[in-house]
């Protein structure tokens, strides 16, 4: 008996689930700052040190943030996990590279700098942290910042610098997305469908080059970091309803809807949403066919922004307004799985028959 005493002693009770596995949270950040220095080091590329700065700025800012409340609410130190670097670098990527100029008008340098610390503030602290750190945050945080400072600063953060390459064809600091010249109705100067590919166009510094990320999401893919279900099923709602709405309605001229479809795809932050914001695991589904609602549920709104409202862009609220259906979709998506909608109208048939 005392040797069976012994041997249960060392045995450790705890709830399920029992995984034995190498992949912890702070390996799977590395893997997904991994797939994002592609889209990173093209920003760079094309936008130059500006780009440097504001991605150092994000990510100091956001690691700081974190270990900040955490040490003043005398709470477990989670910087090391990685998950705050990574939500820094993602909200650098949704900015523009340059801040500092706005309509011929060149502003200091702590402008860009005051807002990345004013995003970096509004993710780690009032998304993820009051709602309880890790793993308990109702949205993206990245999404919400980025929603924050355009809301904020709409000036500043609607205003795109020209690629190294465009400000010697073009001779101006500035230029338009594809998606503000689309919604001026002229695609007479907006760049090529292979400029949008390799990333040679004005927009947030890290959804530019699709090619980029492209890379990364082979490589999260590849390391099952992520789930193919959500960014597939995002990208072919935006091709579908895009291809359907030009086909129907009517194309811009010289423009066939096939083009157009593939215009909304290369075009904003279709892409860079789909890969690296919607597949969050805190704020997405874990249920197969939720993650099919939820990738359809952010092409259709993002497609319906893009094309019915003044609003030329619409991936950040799509992701956004998914992110608070998520718990909506995972209980219908479990109890399809489990049988219990069926069991529910049995239940409710033999109690109408009685």
């Amino acid at each position: 008996m005392a040797s069976n005493t012994k041997y249960y002693d060392n045995l450790t009770v705890s709830s399920s689930p029992h995984l034995v596995t190498s992949l912890d949270t702070t390996r799977t950040m590395l893997y997904v700052v991994a797939a994002l220095l592609p889209a990173a080091a093209m920003s760079v590329l094309y936008f130059g040190i500006p780009a440097v700065i504001m991605i150092a700025v994000c990510m100091i800012c956001s690691a700081f943030f974190e270990w900040a409340y955490e040490k003043l609410l005398n709470k477990p130190n989670t910087v090391r996990d990685g998950s705050a670097l990574v939500t820094g670098l993602i909200l650098a990527l949704n900015l523009p590279a340059n801040l500092t100029h706005l309509d011929g008008i060149e502003y200091p340098i702590f402008m860009p700098i005051l807002i990345c610390i004013i995003g970096s503030f509004v993710a780690i602290v009032v998304v993820k942290q009051l709602f309880g750190g890790m793993g308990r945050n109702f949205a993206n945080p990245a999404i919400v910042g980025r929603i924050t400072l355009f809301l904020s600063f709409t000036s500043y953060m609607s205003t795109w610098p020209t690629t190294r390459f465009q400000k010697a064809a073009l001779d101006a600091v500035t230029s338009a997305t594809p998606l503000g010249y689309l919604a001026d109705g002229d695609l007479t100067y907006c760049p090529s469908l292979k400029d949008m590919f390799l990333g040679n166009i004005g927009g947030a510094m890290g959804e530019t080059c699709v090619i980029a990320i492209l890379i990364g999401a082979i490589f999260l893919i590849a390391m099952k970091i992520i789930s193919p279900i959500i960014p597939v099923c995002f990208v072919g709602t935006v091709f579908i309803f895009a291809f359907l709405y030009y086909a129907i309605g009517g194309s811009p001229e010289g423009m066939s809807p096939l083009y157009m479809a593939c215009f909304h795809v290369c075009a904003g932050g279709v892409m860079f949403g789909a890969v690296f914001c919607a597949t969050d695991y805190v704020t997405s589904p874990i249920m197969p066919l939720g993650k099919v609602l939820f990738g359809i549920g952010c092409g259709l709104v993002t497609m319906i922004i893009r094309l019915f409202c003044s609003y030329p862009e619409g991936v950040s609220f799509a992701i956004l307004f998914m992110n608070i259906m998520t718990p909506l979709l995972d209980g219908f998506a479990q109890d399809r799985f489990y049988g219990i909608s069926k069991r529910k109208k049995e239940a409710a048939k033999a109690a109408a028959e009685k």
